[in-house]
């Protein structure tokens, strides 16, 4: 009898009723070594646990350096930045086509001056900070670290992580500025530049969260973000980048779901494609490199408005899953986030959250706890083999970009997430408060509000930097990054003469836009 909508997953993947022996009868190697499925150390969180970073970001920079404080004041470990719109565009603040979105979605950052004020009394040189920023990915690194200069913390002592993963933005989320060429061009600048600055900083966060917020299943998200992250080794070993070096500092995002089972074997199949990959495709032989190490968070399409707390369970299923598949790093959504930006309750809900996994859910207490177990290992194979046949077929069109180009990956995830709405609507996917166990009065919740002083705040800092800057020293260091641009430099010193003469992130965008030009959608062709 075939499988009914309930007996698969949402990949599609049939589910047996029972599993056994006879459904994974291959050894799985121990923690620590080649293919990682079991996780990327020997010991994992006996060792250390994952880190506890909060993404959190929003109106001006000293509504959020409050925030950063008051989360680390309460437990967490690391720092995870949210940037507004405008920053995500290369728009600062005062641009007319940034009203009305500046502080929104994130925190607004114009300027160095932005920047010193975002992290102040944080010591850059104790904590290690995550960017979730794609097509100015470089500039934001860049006042990351003039601020550890002014901090007098050197650069080879900052940790951290910036996205910098352009190629999922013309996929999935549609903040980039310019043509994929010049933006892979920025993305292996970064690379380069690292390695010999920022040696302690992982170049790129290959995210899978924003292809699965997008819609994809966890198949699709698996195999795109692998298909990307083989784009991203191409293209630096073809700038000369060594696979063993570069590679041992690539990181990888992905989406924490509410399918528990299935989600735990995503990552420990993911760990398993990668390890192959590197090895095989780019002859990695440095273990670091063949080691996929992965930030989780927690699924934000899965959020509710109806009935907003049932999202607690929600997030706490996802992150549990997460940590019992290996995560490095974790962020927790909060209750209200479908709703508004959360609030300092909610904010501190999602961190307890991860808090009580860590300490009363013993979590820590073994390695790859669920290995081992037949619908386990049963079900990472499956994911193995499913992720690996998209992979070929990415290759079969040319590889990552060509199969953007081509809008294939954009139609896969939205045939999915077409598929995935109509069952929805047919009450064929339960989703609790929505379409089964609803209720007809609404919950009443405190929302988070953006007081708009910050945003005059933030349009008169920007003004007062342009009036008190040396004129002639900016326009000498913008020129500069346009003869970069031109050239074939690395445009990473550049630019950071550029922002340490404090011109803006949207000047010197706009100084690339002039010569780039931007790239206005990704168009499927024949």
């Amino acid at each position: 009898m075939a499988a009914t909508e309930d007996e698969r997953s949402e990949s599609g993947i049939e589910l047996k009723p029972v599993y056994g022996p006879e459904d994974a009868p291959q050894p799985v190697e121990p923690p620590g070594g080649y293919p990682f499925t079991r996780g990327p150390y020997a010991d994992m969180y006996r060792g250390r646990p994952w880190t506890i970073r909060q993404y959190a970001g929003f109106a001006s920079a000293e509504e959020s350096n409050a925030r950063y404080r008051y989360l680390l004041e309460h437990g967490q470990h690391g720092l995870s930045v949210a940037f507004d719109l405008p920053t995500q565009l290369g728009y600062d603040s005062d641009d007319p086509r940034a009203a009305g979105e500046v502080g929104r979605t994130g925190v607004a950052i114009d300027s160095l001056a932005d920047m010193e004020i975002l992290f102040g009394g944080i010591p850059l040189g104790d904590v290690s900070t995550s960017m979730t920023i794609n097509a100015p990915a470089s500039l934001l690194l860049l006042l990351y670290e003039l601020v550890g200069e002014q901090q007098g913390v050197p650069s080879t002592a900052l940790s951290g992580t910036v996205q910098n993963d352009i190629l999922k933005e013309y996929v999935a989320r549609g903040n980039y500025i310019f043509p994929p060429k010049p933006s892979m061009r920025l993305t292996t600048d970064l690379f380069a530049y690292c390695a010999e600055r920022i040696p302690r900083w992982n170049t790129i966060s290959i995210s899978g969260y924003h292809i699965r917020e997008a819609g994809s299943t966890a198949v699709q998200e698996l195999a795109f973000t692998l298909a990307n992250g083989i784009a991203y080794c191409s293209a630096a070993v073809d700038a000369g980048l060594s696979p063993d070096e570069f590679g041992a500092r690539l990181s990888f995002f992905f989406n924490a779901h509410n399918d528990f089972f299935v989600e735990v074997a995503k990552f420990r199949a993911a760990r398993r494609l990668w390890a192959r990959i590197t090895k095989e495709r780019f002859g990695a032989t440095n273990p670091k490199a063949q080691a996929l190490r992965f930030h989780a968070q927690t699924g934000g399409s899965t959020l509710t408005a109806q009935q907003p707390e049932n999202n607690i369970v929600r997030v706490a299923i996802q992150a549990f899953a997460a940590v019992c598949g290996g995560t490095q790093s974790l962020h927790t959504n909060a209750f209200d986030e479908a709703l508004a930006l959360p609030t300092e309750r909610s904010a501190k809900i999602a961190l307890r959250t991860q808090q009580v996994i860590a300490a009363e859910g013993g979590a820590t207490d073994t390695v790859d706890p669920l290995g081992g177990s037949y619908f386990i290992e049963a079900l990472t194979d499956e994911l193995e083999a499913r992720a690996w046949e998209l992979i070929e077929r990415i290759d079969e069109l040319g590889g990552a970009v060509e199969a953007i180009e081509r809008g294939f990956v954009q139609g896969e995830i939205e045939q999915s997430a077409f598929e995935w709405q109509r069952e929805v609507e047919r009450g064929q996917r339960v989703i609790v408060g929505v379409n089964r166990y609803r209720e007809d009065e609404a919950e009443r919740v405190e929302l988070q509000k953006i007081d708009p002083a910050s945003e005059r705040r933030q349009l008169e800092r920007t003004s007062r930097v342009r009036a008190e800057r040396n004129a002639e020293e900016a326009a000498r260091t913008l020129a500069a990054v346009r003869d970069a641009a031109l050239g074939e430099t690395n445009l990473l010193p550049a630019m950071r003469e550029a922002l340490r003469a404090h011109c803006t992130v949207g000047e010197i965008c706009e100084t690339l836009r002039a010569e780039w030009g931007m790239y206005d959608s990704v168009r499927p062709r024949p």
